[in-house]
């Protein structure tokens, strides 16, 4: 008989006046792993009976601060007084695989230099979402930004998103929020997420932070999780580009303070604030057209 698997974790979500996304989510859980696991659940939203059933159900525990906290405020809240070994920051439209955090934990107790380990993610369809990716840079941020929806294959996405291509454990940037695990001391010692960032870019910043403090950003393909993607662009897809393309600008300004870094500063920020208005658009024009 092999010997029971060691160490604890705590799985947190934050919803957000969820559908049947969390109840799916919840109950992936016990098949992903052989180890003593803990649930909770940050509560941003206005429909608390939904998730304190979802929560009832699967055994979860449930944390509300009172207003939406975004989702590294919320997450934040849900780890507080953490005990277990290791975290897991989760959304709550994701699916694991079985035994597929079982695989994380392995990687990041085979490794003691990986901070944060991610999965490898899959849209529903079975292609892969981008998830291990380069760190943003000035002059790569502004190609990104400013060439990704006219000509999607330009170099600058290319180099951003080349990390996700082979299944070979290795070191990236930063990893997706939408998935990551943690050693215990690390999300201490980094005080977990900035939640100056409402929604978007606190993976980017976290990854950032982790490999500033001598640790390394991990991905580990064969460990699998399903991204769904959803239901909060689908319900609100300005108010959720507006916020991404703020806290890209936030990220970026943070980052590159410098004087002398000002000019191709302000090219990001132009470039940022053209995206923003396209998509906008873009989003506006699909809403009439439905």
């Amino acid at each position: 008989m092999s010997a029971e698997p060691t160490g604890t974790i705590r799985v947190v979500t934050v919803a957000y006046n969820p559908g049947d996304e969390l109840d799916r989510f919840l109950a992936s859980v016990p098949a992903a792993t052989a180890r003593k696991v803990t649930l909770v659940i940050a509560d941003n939203g206005t429909e608390r009976h939904l998730v304190d059933e979802l929560a009832a159900r699967h055994g979860a525990r449930v944390v509300r601060g009172g207003d939406n906290l975004g989702y590294g405020g919320g997450a934040n809240l849900a780890a507080a007084g953490l005990t277990e070994d290791w975290l897991v920051v989760a959304n709550p439209d994701t699916v694991w695989r079985p035994g597929s955090l079982d695989r994380l934990v392995e990687a990041g107790e085979a490794d003691p230099t990986a901070g944060c380990l991610g999965p490898r993610l899959l849209n529903p369809d079975g292609t892969v979402y981008p998830s291990g990716r380069a760190l943003p840079t000035l002059v790569g941020g502004a190609g990104h930004a400013l060439l990704t929806r006219l000509w999607p294959s330009n170099p600058f996405s290319t180099a951003y998103h080349a990390q996700d291509g082979n299944d070979a454990v290795r070191q990236v940037g930063w990893l997706s929020g939408a998935c990551l695990l943690l050693p215990r001391h690390v999300w201490q010692a980094l005080g977990g997420f900035d939640d100056g960032y409402f929604m978007f870019f606190e993976d980017v910043d976290l990854g950032a932070r982790v490999s500033r403090a001598g640790w390394r950003n991990i991905q580990v393909p064969e460990a699998v999780v399903v991204h769904e993607q959803g239901a909060s662009w689908k319900a609100r897809p300005e108010r959720m580009i507006r916020a991404h393309h703020a806290s890209a600008r936030r990220y970026m300004r943070g980052v590159y303070d410098a004087p002398w870094q000002a000019p191709v500063r302000w090219a990001v920020t132009g470039g940022l604030w053209l995206r923003e208005e396209v998509e906008v658009r873009a989003a506006r024009r699909a809403g009439r057209t439905r």
